[in-house]
Formats: C-alpha cells, structure tokens, sequence
C-alpha cells in the first residue's frame, strides 16, 4: 500500500459552486479507485478561482452596505477551505458508500506557517480569481489601487497578489492523528492560510496566497507519501506546448524537470510550481515519485497508463 497525496487544482474545479459539485461528482469514482487499489490518499486542493470572487464579492457588497465587512485574503481562504471541502466531503462519502467502504472523511481547515521576511511579500506573483481583459483589469486598478493586476499564460488579466513559501503546517498532528484512523483527509486548501509565528508562539494571518503545489509537497513530506499527484486538466506534461513540434512526455527526471524549466517550456503561475513542487518532493526522499496528471485519469496514472511521472535520477 502507498500513501498518496493528492493535489486537486482549483480551475479543474469550476467556477460555480454547482460546476465544482458536478465535477467532484464525475472525479469521486476515480479518487475512491486509487483507495480500491489499495492505496490511502490525502487531499489538498486550489482555490485560485474561488478565493478570489469571495474577496470581490465581499469587496463589492462592502461598497454598496457599509455595514458588511471587506475581508482580508486569510478569511476568504478559510471560506473557500470550508465550501471545497464540504462539497469534496460530500461527493467522496457518496461514492465510498456505493462501493460499500468503511471509510470516513474530513476536512481541516488548515493554516500554514510562512516567513514574514520572505522575499514575496515585497512582489506578489500568484493569480487569483477570475480572467478580465485588459480594459476590464485597468478600471479595477483605478477603483482599487491597492489590487496588482498582470497577464496569465495568454489566457486574460488577473489579480495577482504575495505567494510565501511554505515552512510548516500547523494542525499537522491532527492530520496525522485522522489519518491513524482511516480517515480520508483534506487539507492545505488552498496552499493553507498563510501564518506567521512570533516569539510567543503565537500566529497572525497574513494578507497572501501560498501556492496549493508547494504546499502539497510540505504536506506530502509531513506525512511521509510515497506519491504526490498534482492533478490537473491536462493528461500529460507537455515540452513546446501550443507548438506544432508539441510533445507530451511519460516520465522526466529531476535534471530534465530542471533543463525544460530553464529553457522556458513551463508558464508562470500554471504549469511551472507544478513542476517545481514535483521536483522538490522527489528530491526530498529516496524512492518518493510526483506524478502530474488529470484528475480524471489518476487510477491509469497510479499504473503508468496516463500522466508524466517526475522521479529522482
């Protein structure tokens, strides 16, 4: 039996609460398969989309009613923690009793420690919520100036904001502990609610977003997963992607992951800190794999059939 940890991203859940229920519906019956086939997961997820049209919808209705509150990035993250997983809880529970399994699931709202010296708070990288055109991201800036706007991958305008890199997880003893009892875990939404510890022990959130791939690779250590599956919506990794000498690859090792990234193959905020997060797990322990696949295919991933497995040389 493996240990799995499974990193759902937040686009390839929709981007209404009834699409992301119609797609963890038709994605439960291939996360169950990976428990049928013997294995014990974990999941995180994105929240990208999410976070993001929570924060403009408080933003908007604080305008409009002074009497409702702006919230700040670190309650907003908590709120899209609670809805996902609830509705993660939700289709898996489903599935599992259709197929007649014991298993049990929960979600932890989870915070993750971060620096608050780190380098990011002082360049925010990490896109959140919905696409805009350029028109529509410049009058948002002028109405809020506050708000950093920048191209993604081709695909539109979004709101950027501080990515931190990930240091610890604090409720890391109650996964263990949930896990110790046959509990499917979801944790780290949306790469956690970022925290930062003072002298006291004590934490204060902070105004940012950690990135749901490297946190998925804290939390694939922390429990000591033999796999990391960041899953997607593309079946395989792609080298020249959108060209005609286009090519998908089955298997990349570290050094490889590494040389592609360098030569510009993998987009900022997409498939970059996917590959990132895939390489620093499989450095971190001898024998440990992070696969990259869709969520839709992952059983056919655990068998080599589909997805591009990333792997120590």
């Amino acid at each position: 039996m493996s240990r799995i940890v499974i990193a759902l991203g937040g686009n390839a859940l929709g981007d209404t609460a009834r699409e992301q229920q119609s797609r963890i519906e038709k994605a439960a019956p291939a996360l169950v398969g990976l428990i049928k086939q013997g294995h014990e997961i974990i999941i995180s997820h994105g929240n990208g989309p999410q976070v993001g049209m929570i924060k403009l919808a408080f933003d908007k209705a604080s305008e409009t009613d002074p009497s409702i509150d702006d919230l700040e990035l670190p309650e907003c993250t908590a709120m899209s923690q609670g809805y996902i997983g609830f509705h993660l809880q939700k289709g898996l529970y489903r599935q599992l009793r259709r197929e007649g399994m014991p298993w049990h699931v929960a979600t932890v709202i989870t915070q993750m420690e971060v620096d608050a010296r780190d380098p990011a708070f002082q360049n925010p990288t990490k896109p959140i919520g919905v696409f805009y055109t350029r028109e529509q991201a410049q009058a948002l800036s002028r109405e809020h100036p506050e708000m950093v706007f920048r191209e993604d991958a081709g695909r539109g305008w979004r709101q950027v904001v501080a990515s931190p890199l990930p240091r610890d997880i604090v409720e890391k003893d109650s996964i263990l502990n949930l896990l110790d009892d046959e509990f499917i875990v979801i944790a780290c939404g949306g790469g956690g609610i970022p925290v930062v510890k003072d002298k006291e022990g004590n934490y204060t959130s902070v105004p940012a977003v950690i990135d749901k791939d490297f946190a998925s690779a804290k939390l694939a250590e922390m429990v000591d997963a033999d796999y990391l599956f960041i899953l997607t919506a593309v079946d395989r990794v792609a080298i020249d992607y959108g060209k005609p000498q286009q090519r998908e690859l089955e298997k990349m090792s570290v050094k490889e992951a590494r040389r592609y990234a360098g030569e510009g193959h993998f987009a900022p905020g997409s498939m970059l800190p996917k590959i990132q997060a895939a390489v620093a797990f499989a450095e971190s322990k001898k024998g440990r794999r992070a696969i990259i696949a869709s969520l839709e295919k992952a059983p056919l991933a655990m068998r080599g059939e589909s997805g591009t497995e990333i792997y120590l040389n």
